[in-house]
C-alpha cells in the first residue's frame, strides 16, 4: 500500500479552486463593493450578488436583549422569575478577566487583532468544509457569531428564524456585511460584551451572568479558571456539552479549552494540567420560570395576573406578557415570607390537599392594603399528585379562578356599619325570635321598596330574645340583623361593602334582603380587605401585591402607591371594633380564638354548611379564614359529614372549623405585630334621629303595633290586644327620637292590665315568641301563648 495520502480527483481540485475564487470574490465584494465574474462560483449571478450586497443594511439594529424578570418579596429576596430567555445582562467589567480570555481563546483567539473577518480562519473553514462535502467548521469570528445570534434573537417568525440559521453562502454574506458595520460602529469590547450576554450556555440559561449563577451559584465577576473554561466550552454546542446532562462530554470540552489556553500562553501549562485533573465543580442553582415551585406560589400567580391587568404596562395583554417575560424588570411585592409560611402551615394542617374541601387564608395590612400572604390547602401543581391545582381560590375572579364563596354572617359587618353611619346607636334593640317571616317588599332598595312581596323566612341558629348591636353581633343573631337591615335599607350596606373592597357586580342577585346573611359570592382576599378597613379606623386601602417595578437598569419603571380613602367615620369604625372585640371575649363565639394581642372578629356559616368563615383582625393585620366544601373539580358541597384535616365534621361552623385555622396562623405571627390597641369609641357622638309618631288611634292593636314598629319605635301595649287603640303616648304627630318607646292604650277584651313590650320591627303584625312569663290574668308559658286572658308574650 502506498504511503502517500489519498489523491484528489479533478472534481476535488476544481471545487477547491472554486471556493478560493469565491472567497476572493466575497472579500472583494464586501470590502470594495465590486462584482467580479467569478461570483458565479458562489452559485448566484453577478447582478444578483451585487444587488444582494448593496441592498443589505450596513448596521445591525442590536436591539436590547431579552432579560428575565425577578419577583421579590418585601425584604428583597427573589421568590420567582419570569422569562422567555433566562438572561441577566452585565457590562464587560462585571465579567471575570479569565472568562473573557477563555472565550476568546477557544472561539476567536485573534479577535483583538483582525477586523470583522478573520481571513485565515474563514479560508481554513471553507476549505475543510468543501473537502468534507458539508459544514464541519465554523471559522466565524466572534463578531460574526454575535451577528448571527442577534439575527436569531430578533427573528419573530419561523421564516425569519430559518433565514438566520440556513447553511447558505447568501446568509454568510449577510452576516459578513453586518459584521463589517458592527466593527466600524462599535468597539471590540462592546462586541465581546454583547456576545457574552447573548450567547446560549445550555440548560435554559442565556448570557454569562445567568450561566454563572446557574452552574456555579456565583456572579460572573467571580469565576475561576476551572469554571470559566467550562462555560467557554459550552457555546459551541450548549446542548451536547451541557454539564447537567452530559458531564463527561462537558469535562472533555472544558479540558480542550484549558489546553488551548495553555497553547496560547494565556495560562501556564502546569496550571492548566492541574485544573484539568479536577472535577467540574458544579454548584447548580435551579432557576424556575414562573410561579410553580415558588415559596409563595399563589401569591406569585396573583402578582402576575395583577400586572397583566395593568394597561400602563402595555396596550394589550400580549404586550404586557412580553414585557414581564423579557423586560428584565424587578418587581417588588408586599408578601412577607414569615407570614406566608405561617399561613401555609395553618392551611395544610387544617385542610389536607386531598380533602373534599378547600382551606384558604388571606392576610392584609390595614392602612396600606399590603397583601402579606395568601395561602390555600391545594398546592400549585399539574395534579400529578392528587390535590394539586393551578386554580387560585383565594383572590377574586379578576385575578383568580374561583367565582367566590358565600360569606355567611361575615356580611353582617356592612349592615352594622351602615346602621351606625346612619346614626343608630349601638343600643338599638329588637326582640329577635327564633323565626321570622318578613315580606321582602318591606325592605327599601335604592329606588323604592324591594319588588318582591314573597316572605323571607329567616331563622336563628344561635340565641333568641332581645338583642342590641353588641349582643346581636356577638351571638350572630340572624333575626336581629334582618330587622336592623329594615332600618338601613339595602342600598347603603351594599354600597358600603363595595367601598370597603368587596367586588359586587350583580345587584339583582346580591342587593336582596338576605344580603346581611351573605347572599353574594366573595373571596377571602376581599373579606380581609373589608375587615382591614375597620381595623384602620374606617380607612379603606385597595389590596395591593406590588409596590414598585424597576427597569433592567435598576431605575424606577412604575410605582404602585397605596390607594386609600376614608369610607367610614372614625368613630363608626371604633364602635365596630369595640363590638367585634366582644366576639373574642366572654360568651362570644370567638372567645377560644383570642390572641395575646387585642383582636376582633366575626364568624360566618352558609346555608347547608357549604362554607364557613372567620374574619378576624388586630389593629395591624386582618386575616380572612375560609373552609369550603368542594369536590375534586372545585364544585361546592356541604362540609357536614366530611373528614377535613383528619377530623370528622358533624356540623361545620365558623368558630369551630374556620376559626382554629385563623387562630393558628395569627398566633404564629402575633409576635411580629406591633403592640397597638384599638381606640375606644365615643358613645356621645351617636345622634338619635327624630321621627314623627304615626297617629294610630282607632286602629286595631296589632295593626297599630305594625305601623309604629315599621316607623322605628318600640311599642308598649296597655290593655287587650283584641281591642282598638283609644289613646297613645306620646300623641300621634309629635316628633321623638327613633327607637323610643310609644305606649298605646287599648279598649275591650279581657286582658285587663296585660302589658307587653315588643321590639321593632315585627313584620306583618304577627306576634313573635318571647322568652319570659306572661303577666296577664292567664298564665303565660314563655312562648307567647298565655292561657286565659294573657295573649301577649312575656318579657
Amino acid at each position: 500500500m502506498s504511503s502517500r495520502g489519498p489523491s484528489l480527483s479533478f472534481r476535488d481540485v476544481t471545487s477547491h479552486l472554486g471556493v478560493m475564487v469565491a472567497l476572493s470574490a466575497l472579500m472583494g465584494l464586501l470590502v470594495a463593493g465590486l462584482v467580479i465574474p467569478f461570483a458565479g462560483a458562489l452559485g448566484v449571478g453577478a447582478k444578483s450578488l451585487s444587488k444582494t450586497v448593496k441592498d443589505l443594511p450596513e448596521e445591525l439594529s442590536a436591539a436590547p436583549l431579552a432579560q428575565r424578570t425577578r419577583v421579590l418579596d418585601a425584604s428583597g429576596r427573589t421568590i420567582a422569575t419570569f422569562y422567555d430567555q433566562n438572561r441577566v445582562n452585565v457590562p464587560l467589567s462585571d465579567v471575570a478577566p479569565i472568562m473573557q480570555k477563555a472565550i476568546v481563546a477557544i472561539e476567536d483567539y485573534r479577535f483583538y487583532q483582525h477586523g470583522a473577518i478573520d481571513l485565515k480562519g474563514t479560508l481554513r473553514a471553507f476549505l475543510t468544509n468543501q473537502a468534507n462535502d458539508g459544514i464541519t467548521q465554523g471559522g466565524s469570528s466572534i463578531t460574526q457569531q454575535m451577528v448571527k445570534m442577534t439575527l436569531v434573537n430578533e427573528a419573530t417568525t419561523k421564516e425569519e428564524r430559518k433565514a438566520a440559521t440556513d447553511d447558505t453562502y447568501q446568509r454568510k454574506i449577510k452576516e459578513l456585511r453586518y459584521a463589517i458595520g458592527a466593527e466600524q460602529k462599535y468597539s471590540k469590547d462592546w462586541i465581546l460584551e454583547r456576545y457574552l450576554n447573548i450567547a446560549y450556555f445550555g440548560d435554559g440559561t442565556y448570557g454569562i451572568q445567568s450561566a454563572s449563577r446557574h452552574y456555579f451559584s456565583k456572579d460572573a465577576s467571580k469565576l475561576t479558571l476551572r469554571e470559566a473554561a467550562l462555560l467557554a466550552g459550552l457555546v459551541k454546542n450548549p446542548v451536547g456539552y451541557d454539564p447537567t446532562s452530559s458531564p463527561e462530554k462537558a469535562l472533555d470540552r472544558r479540558n480542550t479549552v484549558l489546553r488551548r489556553m495553555a497553547e496560547l500562553n494565556i495560562v501556564d501549562k502546569e496550571l492548566a494540567d492541574k485544573v484539568e485533573a479536577t472535577p467540574l465543580g458544579l454548584k447548580v442553582s435551579p432557576t424556575r420560570n414562573g410561579c410553580l415551585g415558588s415559596k409563595a406560589a399563589f401569591f406569585c400567580d396573583y402578582v402576575r395576573r395583577y400586572l397583566l391587568q395593568d394597561p400602563s404596562l402595555g396596550k394589550t395583554v400580549s404586550d404586557r406578557q412580553q414585557l414581564l417575560n423579557s423586560g428584565g424588570l424587578t418587581i417588588r411585592t408586599t408578601v412577607d415570607l414569615r407570614f406566608q409560611r405561617a399561613a401555609d402551615r395553618s392551611t395544610s394542617r387544617h385542610v389536607k390537599a386531598t380533602d373534599s374541601a378547600i382551606g384558604a387564608l388571606a392576610m392584609v395590612e390595614p392602612g396600606t392594603g399590603n397583601v402579606k400572604a395568601i395561602s390555600q390547602s391545594r398546592p400549585m401543581g399539574r395534579a400529578k399528585k392528587k390535590g394539586e391545582t393551578f386554580l387560585n381560590y383565594v383572590v377574586n375572579s379578576k385575578y383568580g379562578d374561583s367565582a367566590g364563596f358565600q360569606p355567611g354572617s361575615t356580611f353582617k359587618l356592612f349592615v352594622l356599619a351602615s346602621a351606625l353611619e346612619q346614626g343608630l346607636p349601638p343600643s338599638t334593640a329588637f326582640n329577635s325570635p327564633r323565626n321570622m317571616r318578613i315580606p321582602q317588599n318591606e325592605y327599601e332598595t335604592c329606588n323604592g321598596p324591594y319588588p318582591n312581596t314573597a316572605p323571607w323566612n329567616v331563622s336563628n341558629s344561635t340565641t333568641n330574645g332581645r338583642k342590641d348591636m353588641y349582643t346581636g353581633m356577638r351571638e350572630s343573631v340572624n333575626t336581629y340583623f334582618a330587622q336592623l337591615e329594615k332600618k338601613t335599607g339595602l342600598c347603603k350596606p351594599y354600597a358600603l361593602a363595595k367601598a370597603m373592597g368587596v367586588d359586587l357586580t350583580h345587584p339583582a342577585s346580591e342587593r336582596v334582603p338576605s344580603f346581611t346573611l351573605g347572599a353574594a359570592d366573595v373571596s377571602p382576599l376581599e373579606m380581609a380587605e373589608a375587615y382591614a378597613t375597620v381595623a384602620a379606623r374606617g380607612v379603606h386601602c385597595e389590596a395591593r401585591p406590588v409596590t414598585r417595578i424597576l427597569n433592567s437598569e435598576g431605575r424606577i419603571f412604575k410605582d404602585y402607591p397605596k390607594q386609600c380613602d376614608q369610607v367610614l367615620e372614625t368613630n363608626t369604625a371604633d364602635t365596630i371594633n369595640d363590638i367585634l372585640r366582644g366576639v373574642m371575649t366572654g360568651r362570644g363565639f370567638g372567645a377560644g380564638l383570642a390572641l395575646d394581642k387585642p383582636s376582633a372578629g366575626k364568624t360566618g356559616t352558609t346555608t347547608s354548611n357549604k362554607a364557613v368563615w372567620f374574619d378576624g383582625y388586630t389593629p395591624t393585620l386582618a386575616t380572612a379564614s375560609m373552609i369550603a366544601g368542594a369536590n375534586s373539580q372545585g364544585q361546592p358541597i356541604s362540609l357536614n359529614g366530611q373528614t377535613v384535616g383528619g377530623s370528622y365534621i358533624v356540623s361545620a361552623h365558623g368558630s369551630t372549623t374556620a376559626g382554629p385555622m385563623w387562630a393558628d396562623a395569627m398566633r404564629d405571627v402575633q409576635d411580629l405585630l406591633p403592640d397597638i390597641d384599638f381606640v375606644s369609641p365615643d358613645s356621645s357622638m351617636f345622634r338619635l334621629i327624630d321621627m314623627k309618631v304615626p297617629n294610630v288611634e282607632g286602629m286595631r292593636v296589632n295593626d297599630a303595633i305594625a305601623e309604629l314598629e315599621s316607623s322605628g319605635f318600640v311599642v308598649r301595649v296597655r290593655g287587650s290586644r283584641n281591642g282598638r287603640v283609644v289613646a297613645m303616648s306620646p300623641r300621634g304627630g309629635s316628633s321623638i327620637a327613633s327607637g323610643s318607646t310609644v305606649t298605646i292604650y287599648a279598649s275591650g277584651g279581657r286582658g285587663g292590665n296585660n302589658t307587653a313590650t315588643l321590639s321593632t320591627p315585627n313584620p306583618g303584625g304577627t306576634t313573635p315568641p318571647g322568652n319570659g312569663n306572661g303577666n296577664g290574668n292567664g298564665n303565660g308559658n314563655g312562648n307567647g301563648n298565655g292561657n286565659g286572658n294573657g295573649n301577649g308574650p312575656g318579657n
